[in-house]
């Protein structure tokens, strides 16, 4: 049966409904809503939001669209901006690269700061604005089959929802990209997987370790095949780090509590500071890192559907840039859609949103790909060349350098990026 809450009759304006409350789903929701009267109605499966997922890094190309939502106060003791960015040699902590002030920095040179948090405190956070701005929720809602010439999505519950647009922001794993190609397209192995560790301060009693957390910071360790980053989040009171190793999992597993003396003889030989933090670790889980073959296109032919973040275009996690793409995809489709008024100027928004979108997703899929070879590199010929070129640029970081972080090129190119004025230019 059609929804009666959601029926054609209902609609305020222009309908869309959003599947996935996460990050980019959220933000979509919240840059119509911003903007237009426009009826949104976000799907999600889950029964309730839920503390789930661990830590991420906000750059100034999402802080800025997250200050323009007014999220800044929400967001204030819940986020770490750090005071300073390493990198260590995996073996002896050895300091090769290092800029002081790099959080007050990347606010004065791209207009937004950078911040490390919780997953799901932004979440929470667009949550709350989300509902602020009239934005409906169904949880509990999980999209069993869609039929985008109507366009509606059926529910587990035997509801059908129809609306003017779905916007398929259902992840890595989505039914709608399954639905639009036609076929299965289980996501594709990268290699490496992930343990995602956060530990709390009021635990830490290691004289060393208490003063290596003293302010928020950024380090990174680059090993053989390996690498580790830290950071704080939750203002500064825990300590976030994610191990990337070798994936190990079996074929059909994508996520399984982790070994806790596998992971340890895995850096046994590295940092004796690192190698104190995973002391601590009482239990720990290894994600396999995935990710999906670039589409053609994000929207069929009958422009009913679109695709949005890890829907369409899981980023490979070595640039840290997959909540903020999300979030940028959300800002630029919510605006786009905020200024269609009838199903018959959807094709030219939908066409605008891949024209501004797809260029940068596939830079930084093939530059993550770049990124991770830099971070894995095994001790030789072209690991001494990588130092080598940060002992050189240690206190003024050239284009050539190595890690995207800290290198002005790619600074601007990604940190530099405004979705809103991108936005302007074509409305």
């Amino acid at each position: 049966m059609i929804g009666q809450l959601h029926s054609p009759s209902a609609m305020a304006a222009f309908r869309t409904l959003i599947v996935g409350a996460g990050l980019g789903g959220l933000m979509a929701a919240c840059s119509i809503r911003l903007e237009s009267n426009h009826a949104v109605i976000v799907l999600e499966t889950a029964a309730r939001l839920q503390e789930v997922g661990a830590g991420i890094q906000l750059t100034p190309n999402a802080t800025k669209l997250l200050l323009r939502l007014g999220l800044a106060e929400s967001l204030a003791s819940k986020v770490a901006e750090p005071v300073s960015f390493t990198f260590h040699r995996y073996s002896n902590g050895g300091v090769l690269g290092h800029r002081a002030n790099y959080g007050a920095e990347m606010k004065e040179k791209f207009g937004g700061p950078f911040w490390d948090t919780h997953r799901a405190d932004l979440q929470m956070a667009l949550y709350e604005k989300a509902q602020e701005l009239g934005v409906e929720f169904q949880f509990g809602a999980r999209v069993t089959a869609y039929d985008f010439s109507k366009p509606t999505a059926t529910l587990a519950t035997g509801e059908t929802l129809e609306g003017d647009l779905i916007v398929a922001a259902d992840g890595l794993w989505s039914l709608a990209r399954e639905t639009f190609l036609d076929h299965p397209d289980p996501p594709l192995p990268t290699g490496d997987l992930a343990y995602r560790i956060v530990l709390k301060h009021a635990g830490i009693t290691d004289p060393d370790l208490k003063r290596f957390i003293e302010k928020p910071s950024i380090h990174i360790w680059s090993g053989p095949h390996t690498h580790v980053i830290y950071y704080n989040i939750r203002g500064g009171t825990m300590s976030n780090m994610v191990l990337l190793a070798p994936d190990n999992l079996p074929p059909e597993v994508a996520r399984a509590p982790g070994d806790i003396d596998e992971m340890r003889a895995i850096f046994k030989d590295w940092d004796p500071i690192l190698k104190r933090f995973l002391d601590m670790v009482s239990s720990v889980d290894k994600w396999r890192l995935m990710h999906h073959d670039e589409m053609t296109s994000w929207t069929n032919d009958q422009s009913t559907m679109v695709l949005l973040g890890d829907a369409c275009h899981p980023m490979l996690p070595y640039l840290a840039q997959g909540a903020n793409s999300a979030i940028e995809d959300g800002v630029v489709l919510g605006r786009l859609l905020a200024a269609v008024r009838t199903r018959e100027e959807l094709p030219g928004a939908l066409r605008k949103y891949e024209k501004l979108r797809k260029p940068r997703s596939s830079f930084m899929h093939n530059y993550a790909e770049n990124q991770r070879h830099v971070n894995h590199l095994p001790d030789g010929e072209e690991q001494q060349k990588r130092d080598e070129i940060l002992e050189k640029e240690f206190d003024e970081p050239g284009e050539d350098y190595p890690y995207y972080w800290l290198n002005p090129q790619m600074q601007e190119v990604i940190f530099g990026y405004d979705a809103y004025a991108e936005v302007d230019k074509v409305l």
